[in-house]
């Protein structure tokens, strides 16, 4: 018997994409264009069958069905060409297990992004913002992302993991997590395992980088251990023995360290990276949020409290969400025969849902192309299933205030004092063709405020 999530009649629409080629299906548009690709789909239908190579998914594109469908995880449940290749990395952390073991790993974690924490965690970010920014210097051209992933990097590992610990390996997370998502991308759009198993640069730089990244959360592991204290961090919870007194094994302490250093490290410093691409090529929203700072801060840090007054600060941050949202496309998989939309869904059917084209729709957003923050005045909270950059649901991302407020105590402490410029004769910023959405070449011109 079918498993009825949709009992109405079918009012949306299910169509087949247009311009599949024999055994390799839509990848080479995929591989050519994948923006282009994601967002044209809902000119299909609202449930969209797509193959990449000779598998078939069908693309979720109307906002009423992603929001049933996020609703739904033991039906959808994580799995697909995408989560299937993040599992090599990451195995069944919070971001990657399947619903059955979900509730468990989010209930145990959970209390470490309760917001009381946040001030804590502002102090961390505060102090490795002015450590990154401490030798800089006006005139001098700015790798962002590298900038951007150096500072999460360093912010996660000491809140999360351990406030005094040895940063010297975050350069080598840094390049181990490029490594992983290049490799998970090659992955997604060349379903055939045999390719990856030949010893190509590509290859051996992907299992490089995933051992090198274990060995990095052994040590971290490691050295919590021989601590012995409990420090009310995410490595003293996943030490801890649970209630029925057993707690995680090793293998699972580890996928635990290693989805978060991925989650904590990439999201965020790419949000970052396109907010300053976006508020350098629009200077009236440069100028409009240095005279916030400068109202709000006057010069120090940024604090949680501060964040209600930074008003444009926020809506820079939830407008480059919408454009640039981390994760492009989320693959899922159907447990048991379904309905959705009016349209039945075989069990094992792949599913994948685009937040790059849900935030595209001209349907829902005006000029949904342009750079806007004050949109979001109008708009104020979106309604569901159109703004879904940490996924919705019971699978909704954990540490999403913790990401927003970071990313916005980081753009306003740094606009305080500092102004990023687009780099002149430098090549036009694009994203980069890998599984999060980060922007390729970014460089920029640093510029003192004042």
């Amino acid at each position: 018997m079918p498993r009825a999530t949709d009992t109405t009649s079918p009012t949306y629409t299910m169509a087949d994409r247009s311009g599949a080629l024999p055994l390799l299906g839509h990848t080479p548009a995929l591989v050519r264009d994948p923006l282009k690709f994601l967002a044209g789909l809902s000119g299909h239908g609202d449930l969209v069958r797509i193959r990449v190579g000779p598998h078939a998914a069908y693309a979720v594109c109307h906002p009423d069905l992603v929001q049933r469908f996020l609703a739904e995880d033991r039906t959808f449940d994580k799995g697909g060409p995408v989560y299937d290749r993040l599992r090599e990395i990451a195995g069944d952390g919070l971001g990657t297990c399947p619903a059955a073991a979900h509730r468990r790993q989010r209930r145990m974690i959970q209390p470490l992004f309760h917001r009381d924490r946040l001030p804590a965690y502002a102090e961390v970010m505060s102090e490795r913002v002015a450590a990154l920014t401490s030798s800089w210097h006006d005139g001098q051209i700015l790798d962002v992302p590298a900038a951007m992933h150096r500072l999460t990097a360093e912010v996660t590992v000491r809140c999360l993991f351990d406030a005094g610990a040895d940063t010297s390996d975050i350069p080598e997370v840094q390049s181990s997590i490029d490594a992983l998502i290049s490799g998970a991308t090659r992955r997604v759009l060349l379903p055939v395992p045999l390719v990856h198993r030949l010893p190509t640069p590509g290859n051996r730089r992907f299992h490089q980088a995933r051992r090198r990244l274990r060995q990095i959360t052994d040590t971290l592991i490691a050295d919590h251990r021989s601590a012995g204290a409990d420090q009310g961090n995410l490595l003293s919870l996943l030490l801890a023995p649970d209630a029925g007194g057993t707690g995680l094994n090793d293998a699972e302490i580890h996928d635990q360290v290693i989805s978060f250093l991925l989650a904590g490290v990439e999201s965020t410093a790419v949000t970052l990276s396109w907010a300053w691409h976006l508020i350098g090529t629009h200077p009236d929203i440069r100028q409009r949020l240095r005279d916030e700072v400068d109202a709000v801060l006057d010069g120090r840090p940024a604090l949680p409290a501060d964040l209600p007054a930074l008003e444009l600060t926020g809506r820079i941050i939830t407008e480059t969400l919408r454009l640039y949202p981390p994760d492009a496309v989320l693959s899922r998989t159907t447990t048991a025969d379904t309905v959705l939309g009016g349209h039945r869904v075989a069990a094992g059917t792949t599913m994948i849902y685009s937040p790059y084209q849900l935030h595209r729709r001209a349907d829902l957003y005006q000029d949904p192309d342009r750079f806007d923050p004050d949109r979001w005045r109008t708009i104020g909270r979106p309604p569901p299933g159109t703004w879904v950059p940490f996924g919705g649901g019971a699978r909704k991302c954990i540490a999403d205030a913790f990401a927003l407020t970071q990313a916005s105590l980081t753009l306003a402490t740094i606009a305080a004092h500092w102004q990023l410029h687009p780099a002149l004769g430098r090549r036009p910023v694009r994203a980069a063709r890998q599984a999060v959405l980060a922007p390729h070449r970014l460089s920029m011109r640093l510029r003192r405020a004042g």
